[in-house]
């Protein structure tokens, strides 16, 4: 179990992707401005990570190093293209709003780098529950950015939940005030909130830089 809370530990804290690899930082900041487009792309991130990790490293020992490379950014297009569709279909309108950044995961060098450096050499078991723990640590980072944003930048949390979560959910947006602070959904505000949230990372693990 040590090697799993190892992995567990790598991917939300330690080597989180987002705010220690700085990867896959286009979608994360152009979509964190709410909570719940945070969510949506988050959860696609986790499902296509955590599904590409388990591909490659099933047939992990039928690829040679020629063509490795080539196979793996096939398998991530495919589960990118599988999942854009699936949003497509069943969440139209959120795919509305964060469809373009959906496509760009197949350039998140998260996935390629954990199809190459883990995935590709390691147990099936293992390369899942790695894709989902650093899927996870890119949710999380996520949520909170699209959390911070929404709350202080327009004054509300859980706008428009129902896009993802159904009808059900229409009016549970909290109101905080009748506005925020405009800077904070605007592309310099994911900017400053992200640099925050690592000054506070580094700040709690000790880091000095």
């Amino acid at each position: 179990m040590s090697e799993y809370s190892q992995i567990a530990g790598e991917g939300l804290w330690r080597n989180n992707p987002a705010l220690v690899q700085l990867l896959g930082l286009c979608p994360l900041l152009a979509v964190s401005n709410s909570f719940v487009t945070a969510l949506g792309l988050g959860l696609v991130t986790l499902g296509v990570l955590t599904t590409s990790n388990i591909i490659i490293s099933l047939i992990r020992n039928l690829l040679h190093d020629v063509i490795r490379l080539p196979i793996q950014i096939m398998v991530i297009a495919t589960s990118v293209t599988l999942a854009d569709m699936a949003l497509q279909a069943w969440y139209f309108e959120l795919h509305q709003r964060i469809g373009l950044f959906v496509a760009l995961i197949v350039t998140n060098c998260t996935l390629l780098g954990r199809a190459e450096s883990f995935a590709s050499r390691n147990p099936i078991v293992m390369s899942a529950v790695d894709g989902f723990m650093m899927g996870t640590g890119f949710l999380w980072v996520l949520l909170l950015l699209g959390t911070v944003r929404e709350v202080f930048g327009m004054g509300t949390l859980f706008n428009n939940l129902h896009l993802l979560l159904g009808p059900a959910f229409e009016n549970v947006t909290l109101h905080f005030a009748d506005s925020g602070f405009l800077l904070l959904v605007l592309p310099p505000g994911a900017f400053l909130s992200l640099g925050c949230l690592i000054a506070l990372k580094n700040y709690i693990s000790g880091d000095q830089y």
